[in-house]
């Protein structure tokens, strides 16, 4: 048997580049509740009610709009698993307390079963498991796959900039534009279950509503910890982000603006036009006036937050809000999150 040398000081705990924490501190309550709820309320996309769901009692012309919609969706929710992926490592990485990681872990896993669900909406109605190689049966097939592909282009172009962004950060400032996003997306998607005349997207909908719930109180859990103790160039910093976030998620939650998305000259005639076919099949989507409302209500309430930590509040002309003037945003400079 080897002696050992008790004499030998252990190495130092206090490691910054050890990813495992062997550390379980609870202390934002709030955020144990949250993660609570998320194990009661995990649902599986694959066993909603898909065998009630005929899809033949469509023309090919409305599969394919109600299938835009899920790919507009989906260019949003397919990127969000790699982008809460990265943001759970900065969690281990950063040493955080256990609620705060196990948070991170649920709304990866939540986001999973919403690219999940997108993926099982358009693979039923196109009969083809992708819409950007899908041959369109409709000329307003063809138009809106054009769209997509567009949308897709763009919504690459943002990657390099959020992992470089990832270490630079607080979680805090990361996500500043979060809640935003999950207050309007949660108003969007209830009236969405609520206007669902099939029963697998009323139960989806239903479903990715209450999951936005969850990730609202988790961004402002963490807004309540940590935004008293924000230093002066992270709250200049959160101010461009509110804005750059109303430009970025507007593509799903409003309309794409035309001088920051690189976008055809029809591409909004298009996706109304879309939109249109697929109200009139029965699948709800909100009109121009309840999505501006819905935008508006969720900046006001964002700004009501912001207000208690004196972070100045960008100008959303757009939706009539004023505020300070933001004017030089660049899609990759921005840390877009949904």
């Amino acid at each position: 048997m080897t002696d050992i040398d008790t004499s030998q000081e252990p190495p130092p705990i206090e490691n910054p580049h050890n990813v495992f924490p062997l550390s379980w501190v609870q202390e934002t309550e709030k955020m144990e509740e949250v993660y609570a709820s998320a194990l009661r309320e995990n649902w599986d996309p694959s066993a909603l009610s898909w065998d009630e769901f005929d899809v033949t009692k469509y023309t090919w012309e409305e599969r394919e709009a109600i299938a835009y919609w899920w790919t507009l969706l989906s260019v949003f929710d397919a990127s969000a698993p790699p982008v809460f992926a990265a943001a759970l490592i900065k969690t281990y990485e950063d040493h955080e307390e256990a609620p705060v990681r196990r948070c991170f872990f649920s709304v990866t896993r939540d986001e999973q079963n919403h690219e999940h669900m997108c993926g099982l909406a358009i693979t039923t109605l196109l009969d083809h498991p992708d819409p950007l190689t899908y041959e369109p049966k409709s000329e307003l097939g063809k138009k809106l796959q054009r769209n997509a592909r567009w949308l897709y282009y763009n919504g690459s172009r943002y990657w390099d900039g959020y992992k470089q962004a990832i270490p630079k950060y607080s979680l805090a400032v990361l996500f500043s534009s979060f809640l935003m996003g999950e207050i309007a997306a949660a108003t969007i998607f209830h009236q969405m279950a609520s206007g669902a005349t099939e029963k697998v997207f009323q139960e989806a909908f239903t479903n990715i509503g209450r999951d936005e719930g969850r990730h609202m109180a988790i961004c402002m859990s963490l807004m309540q910890r940590d935004y008293p103790k924000l230093e002066v160039e992270d709250r200049s910093l959160i101010t461009k982000q509110i804005r750059a976030g109303y430009l970025f998620l507007s593509a799903v939650l409003f309309e794409p603006p035309e001088d920051f998305w690189d976008l055809p000259d029809d591409f909004i005639e298009v996706q109304r036009a879309g939109e249109t076919v697929a109200r009139e099949a029965g699948f709800f989507i909100p009109d121009y006036e309840t999505k501006k409302a819905n935008w508006r209500e969720a900046i006001l309430n964002l700004k009501s937050v912001l207000d208690v930590y004196d972070i100045p509040f960008p100008a959303i002309p757009e939706v009539g809000i004023s505020g300070e003037e933001i004017s030089d945003i660049e899609m990759e400079d921005i840390i877009p999150v949904f």
